[in-house]
């Protein structure tokens, strides 16, 4: 479904990403671990369109996106939950899953939308009785479903998620993954950045460990689990 072939990215003169290549299958929960500032955000933001600045190929259902912009590659079926959730604050929790679906926005399809909110609600009931609620007002965690729920809006093909459980109380994150697991078990193709290594390779079919811009390590998720080397940088042990 997704090929990275040889991706380096900048931000300026500063290369934050230096010859990645990987391959995610459709169907899969794919995971990306690695310390702060290993370049896992930014290897999003370059599959998303979020950073323009790069190199090599970024290949989507057998054809090249790498220069596409982030709208066009919503359309082609990628969403993207960003670090942070960056939600619209000010707005409530109905108008934040409405701009999820900007691309359903014609004539005719406001019964297509309000069937995409039924079905973020089924995943998130809290969501529907929030659903007047404004987003910034939320908790994290009811923030962070929110964030899930926009990006899903749109159907995508892919997900990419980075930093889901970041600053969540234990039970709220158990919560999530629980829900990310649904989601991949209904079709939905998932890109996992993490900082939780024990949960995110608990739940991939394969993983990766970037260090400084570069994958260090890959095999699938139990493999990494057993990795003497992973256990003790990520896992504590």
């Amino acid at each position: 479904m997704l090929s990275i072939e040889g991706l380096c990215a900048y931000y300026g003169d500063l290369e934050v990403l230096n010859n990645v290549s990987l391959t995610l299958k459709q169907g899969q929960i794919v995971s990306i671990i690695g310390a702060n500032g290993a370049g896992k955000s930014s290897f999003l933001k370059c599959i998303s369109g979020l950073i323009s600045k790069k190199t090599g190929r970024v290949i989507f259902e057998g054809n090249s996106i790498t220069n596409f912009s982030a709208n066009s590659i919503v359309k082609k079926g990628i969403s993207h939950v960003l670090e942070g959730r960056q939600l619209f604050n000010h707005l409530d929790v109905i108008d934040n899953l409405n701009l999820g679906a900007y691309l359903f926005f014609k004539r005719g399809n406001s019964g297509l939308i309000s069937q995409r909110r039924d079905e973020v609600f089924d995943l998130f009931p809290i969501l529907k009785e929030r659903s007047r609620q404004i987003a910034g007002t939320l908790s994290g965690g009811e923030q962070q479903m929110l964030a899930i729920g926009r990006a899903i809006m749109s159907t995508p093909k892919l997900l990419l998620l980075d930093e889901p459980s970041l600053g969540l109380a234990p039970l709220i994150v158990s919560n999530i993954f629980s829900i990310i697991e649904n989601l991949n078990q209904k079709g939905t193709t998932i890109l996992l950045v993490e900082q939780n290594a024990n949960l995110a390779l608990g739940i991939s079919d394969f993983s990766y460990v970037f260090e400084s811009g570069r994958i260090k390590l890959q095999g699938t998720g139990q493999e990494l689990l057993g990795n003497e080397d992973v256990k003790k940088a990520y896992l504590g042990h």
